[in-house]
């Protein structure tokens, strides 16, 4: 597999970032006619956004936040200036949240995924991702169909029924949960029926381990990863390459501290925060949640696009210490009251019968004084007390980790 989707996939890298901040203007514009987005943009001038700093001074809007905003304004929270008749299908998730699907072809960007994954059109595809309510079997069905494909509407479940279609139209894609591509070809092979049409998969919505892929592998099938979101789509995917996950075009990624919306240092772990650039429906700053680390370089593939390493954990570390709530952008605002540190981690642990904090912080001008600074910032901020260990910079693992609950 050489080709690529569109030429898109392969122009230079300031093209594309020039091309993706020449249309964000507009799309701020439209985006500030929903009431939401007005409120928490207001006095923005959309045309003085042109560049990832200016993107980087706009509110970020954390997922978490969705389902309360969602509830107070239905349905999409004031996000979407649209009525939601103006949608082809109205969908939600647990949360609960809800999301509208547009009239577009490809509308959750999913095309491109297949196709690096080796689908190609007037190929057969199983589709077991669920389709009642929620987006994700519609997600995979509308962008194999986008890319020329068949589609069996299989959803999850029900293997003998799946048997059946398998062995009558003779797929040679899947798409679904590793988890259910396993379960499928474990229960075909003890009951001897025949799968082996399905050469390649691509895989989301679950854990691939390395141990899974190889089995996957060694029964003929080459499955690929994707990473996407119900409001989204596929955000970024596995080429053949298999060096972490190109972001899919007409999406601005940034990687910020957790807790924050300031972007990380190149390599370091964050949160993903996606703008995309859909005028019907856009995002601006959607934080997911999510952690990632972006690769250096361009892939061997010839996709120029950034990559990033696919899902790396959760950015959520919230945790409760002697009855209270500590959260990243806590620590995150130690760190900005000190410009002397570099990376912190906040760890907390039991001694005896009682919660304890250690905060860790990194730096190259440790002393007893600024120590004791921070410790006194600690307790400002979270009002809870806790001990500063200052240690020497790349001490502390770069893994995304603010808050590490040792209890």
């Amino acid at each position: 597999m050489t080709a690529h989707y569109d030429a898109l996939e392969t122009r230079d890298h300031g093209a594309r970032e020039a091309e993706l901040f020449s249309r964000l203007p507009e799309v701020l514009r439209g985006a500030m006619a929903a009431p939401a987005y007005a409120e928490r943009l207001r006095g923005l001038d959309p045309a003085s956004v042109r560049s990832r700093e200016a993107l980087a001074g706009l509110p970020v809007l954390r997922k978490s936040e969705l389902p309360a905003l969602h509830k107070a304004s239905m349905p999409f929270g004031g996000f979407v200036a649209a009525a939601p008749g103006s949608f082809a299908r109205l969908f939600t998730s647990p949360g609960p949240i809800f999301e509208p699907e547009g009239r577009q072809a490809d509308p959750w960007r999913g095309a491109r995924a297949l196709f690096a994954a080796g689908f190609r059109p007037d190929d057969i595809v199983l589709n077991t991702f669920s389709y009642h309510l929620t987006p994700g079997g519609f997600i995979f069905d509308a962008s194999a169909r986008a890319l020329g494909c068949a589609v069996i509407p299989a959803g999850p479940g029900n293997t003998e029924q799946q048997f059946e279609l398998i062995e009558a139209y003779r797929p040679v894609g899947y798409s679904g949960t590793p988890d259910f591509l396993k379960i499928l070809l474990d229960a075909a092979a003890s009951s001897g029926r025949e799968v082996s049409s399905i050469k390649r998969a691509l895989v989301s919505g679950a854990a691939f381990p390395p141990s899974l892929q190889s089995e996957i592998k060694a029964r003929g099938i080459d499955a690929y990863q994707a990473f996407g979101t119900a409001d989204l789509g596929l955000i970024a995917f596995e080429t053949e390459a298999r060096e972490g996950m190109v972001v899919n075009e007409d999406l601005i990624l940034e990687i910020v501290k957790p807790g924050t919306g300031d972007p990380v240092a190149p390599g370091d772990v964050g949160e993903i925060v996606i703008t995309s650039l859909d005028s019907h429906h856009p995002w601006i700053r959607l934080a997911l949640g999510d952690l990632t680390a972006a690769l250096p370089g361009t892939s061997p593939c010839g996709r120029t696009n950034t990559r990033i390493k696919g899902w790396m954990g959760r950015a959520d570390q919230t945790t409760k210490v002697k009855g209270m709530f500590v959260r990243p952008e806590q620590v995150a605002e130690i760190g900005k009251r000190h410009s002397a540190l570099g990376r912190l981690r906040l760890v907390v642990t039991r001694e005896g019968e009682s919660d304890a904090m250690t905060l860790r912080a990194e730096t190259t001008a440790g002393s007893e004084a600024l120590r004791e600074e921070i410790a006194g910032t600690l307790r400002a901020v979270t009002k809870l007390g806790g001990t500063v260990e200052l240690v020497r910079p790349g001490a502390l693992p770069n893994d995304g980790k603010v808050i590490a609950d040792e209890r």
